[in-house]
């Protein structure tokens, strides 16, 4: 039974015009998730790029991943992150146990994260793990043009605050079987806490690529 990793990388974003292409580093966005992956082969028997984008395919190859076309009607501005894993099982052959998703816009991720995560993922016999933060801000709703605190009372310390976490986006870890029930978390998913600064990069602008180039250079 096969551990696959997949990193859906579409084309035509609108914010971020040719981002998974931009080079970050001097090497192309994709690219990193690529190389992360195949940093960890002992753990991945294959490494797919899901796209409809000639430049990404090209650099997907380049990289040595395997590309599977995806089609436009899946390709949308809209459409759900797993329809793309869904389509990609069912073009490939062979028995995949475990579907292992790395975002192209995470592309800085702890080295050791994937190999602790995985463990943890098999000695607890879970169907799917995904990768969480903590949040320590004071969240609040605005009614009426009133604030009305969220998450803690007005004066209170922010490390006194009950613990709020985030779905980072750094990895999912989810069983085949899951993902072609159009699952990616399933209600029993465990969340792997990791706090690390780059949790908090995900890239959707100009201005997130500029703070990723920055961890890249100085901490990377």
């Amino acid at each position: 039974m096969k551990t696959i990793a997949i990193i859906p990388a579409r084309g035509g974003s609108k914010r971020l015009p040719e981002k998974n292409t931009k080079l970050l580093g001097n090497i192309p966005l994709l690219a990193h998730s690529i190389l992360y992956a195949k940093q960890n082969s002992d753990l991945i028997d294959e490494i797919y790029v899901s796209t409809n984008d000639e430049e990404i395919k090209k650099v997907a190859l380049q990289y040595g991943a395997k590309v599977i076309d995806r089609p436009e009607i899946l390709s949308g501005d809209l459409e759900p992150t797993i329809s793309a894993l869904k389509h990609v099982l069912e073009s490939i052959e062979g028995d995949i146990e475990n579907v292992i998703l790395l975002q192209p816009t995470n592309p800085l991720r702890p080295e050791n994260l994937l190999k602790e995560a995985f463990d943890f993922y098999l000695k607890g016999n879970h169907d799917s793990l995904f990768t969480v933060s903590r949040n320590h801000q004071k969240f609040g709703k605005i009614r009426e043009g009133k604030f009305i605190p969220y998450n803690y009372e007005i004066g209170q310390r922010s490390q006194d605050l009950e613990p709020l976490f985030y779905e980072n986006g750094l990895l999912y870890i989810t069983k085949s079987e899951k993902i072609l029930n159009d699952i990616i978390i399933s209600k029993d998913a465990f969340p792997f806490e990791i706090n690390h600064t780059f949790a908090g990069v995900d890239i959707d602008t100009q201005e997130d690529f500029d703070y990723a180039q920055y961890l890249y250079k100085n901490i990377k």
